[in-house]
């Protein structure tokens, strides 16, 4: 048995999305043999371009029913029965998310006629409701509105269970390890079984080839497909537009995320939010006090006088000045790890010499404090850091210069490198940028036993 379901809404998005009319045909293979359909008082303002597409206003809905006085009714037409609906996601999710805010729970096998259409009767330019009841004949009454378009999905849903392989395609979908229900309606299978479960940063595509969505994983397939289990409002509408997928390895999670950034930049994607925002950007100073002793310290970059080396967040800076104050042995207070003491007692650093107890003298303290002061500024200006490849024949590398990032590379390790003029040609240079920068950086504090290469050094 299936209930063939269409609802319209007041497009506030999945969570804030609520009903204002719902259509159920309950359908045994056969014929029609019950039939549902209401309008909903959304208790809350239906938007004018809502009204415009639907014809539905808040007049209309002034004394239909909630959600609430008609849970009963969607819950017993629909037990025992499957799911269906025109990109099935989005009305499930919907009616789901609906009644959970009302303390019921909603769980139904679901089909998707997107998807069992492109999977039985290929070939056409749209999948769209519309245009494929226009291509199959199929008529479509009441356009936008629930009971109109429920009626043709029904009709639609009767050519498709007497296609040819119905049975076979049917058993798939229906299948509980399938994954059919799940993918995006316009986006083959074939394509998600060809993701590799590498590293590497893939591309979401719509129906028009345009990028829509860059992102970067450990394991592409595995973090795809968490994008289709996602509910909240923005991953449902990018998948509703997904309708191919690319990727490039990378080998590592730290080229990937150079990649990623790389992408992002260059195409702009509509659905990333993430590295189009102003970054703020912090830093480490040094101020002497009226004793002679010179403090190191951190704020925001505006309000840091002559800043000594830039970050990203307030941790990197102080995971910076933690490992400064242990290799230079200064003082955890004079270095504001500790705020507020008399001497230092901090947790984990025990180097302090006695500043902080008058045990050393202010010239002596200030020596290192200097020697500190020029490590951080010249601190690997010129380096390279070696990663995994995309292969086990192959040798990833990303490569600083003068304190910049200057891109990232491939080698076959069977490759002869005696110089970094040698390297040099297979380095594929990307720009220099705040989020390239807050990556290394945040990866070299959080690995400071990773291996570097010298750019004065030679190659091993």
């Amino acid at each position: 048995m299936y209930t063939i379901v269409d609802i319209e809404t007041t497009g506030n998005g999945i969570k804030g999305n609520k009903i204002t009319e719902v259509a159920i045909f309950k359908y045994d293979g056969y014929k029609i043999v019950e039939e549902y359909t209401s309008l909903v008082n959304p208790q809350c303002e239906i938007p004018y371009f809502i009204t415009g597409l639907t014809g539905i206003d808040n007049q209309m809905v002034r004394n239909a029913p909630t959600i609430d006085e008609i849970a009963d009714k969607i819950l017993e037409i629909t037990k025992d029965t499957i799911f269906v609906a025109h990109s099935v996601n989005f009305d499930y999710n919907v009616i789901k998310n609906e009644l959970k805010n009302i303390g019921r729970e909603f769980v139904r096998k679901k089909l998707c006629t997107v998807r069992l259409s492109r999977k039985l009767i290929p070939g056409y330019n749209s999948y769209s409701l519309g245009k494929l009841c226009s291509s199959l004949g199929i008529p479509l009454t009441d356009r936008h509105r629930a009971r109109g378009d429920a009626h043709a999905t029904t009709l639609l849903f009767e050519k498709l269970l007497r296609a040819e392989d119905a049975e076979a395609v049917f058993k798939t979908f229906l299948n509980a390890r399938s994954q059919e229900a799940t993918l995006p309606p316009a986006l083959s299978r074939n394509t998600y079984e060809n993701l590799p479960q590498a590293p590497g940063i893939y591309f979401f595509k719509n129906t028009k080839g345009v990028i829509i969505y860059v992102g970067k994983a450990i394991n592409i397939k595995k973090r795809v497909l968490s994008h289709f289990y996602d509910k909240s409002t923005k991953e449902i509408q990018m998948c509703q537009d997904t309708a191919d997928i690319d990727f490039e390895l990378s080998g590592s999670e730290l080229v990937a995320l150079l990649m990623e950034s790389d992408a992002i930049k260059h195409h702009y994607p509509s659905f990333n939010r993430a590295q189009k925002r102003t970054i703020q950007q912090y830093a480490i100073f040094s101020y002497e006090d009226r004793n002679g002793i010179i403090h190191l310290a951190h704020n925001k970059l505006k309000a840091a006088p002559n800043p000594i080396a830039t970050f990203y967040s307030p941790t990197d800076c102080r995971a910076a000045i933690q490992e400064i104050c242990t290799s230079f042995e200064l003082c955890p207070k004079y270095c504001h790890l500790q705020e507020g003491v008399e001497y230092c007692s901090h947790y984990s650093i025990t180097t302090c010499k006695g500043i902080c107890t008058e045990k050393e003298d202010a010239a002596s303290y200030n020596s290192r404090v200097i020697k500190a002061i020029d490590g951080l500024k010249g601190q690997y200006q010129n380096f390279v850091v070696q990663e995994k490849g995309r292969t086990i024949e192959e040798q990833a590398f990303i490569w600083i210069e003068n304190g910049k990032y200057a891109g990232y590379g491939f080698v076959q390790k069977e490759e002869t490198i005696h110089s970094y003029e040698d390297l040099d040609r297979f380095l594929i240079r990307k720009k220099n940028t705040l989020e390239t920068q807050r990556i290394l950086q945040s990866y070299l504090l959080k690995n400071p036993e990773k291996e570097k290469f010298l750019l004065t050094d030679p190659i091993l």
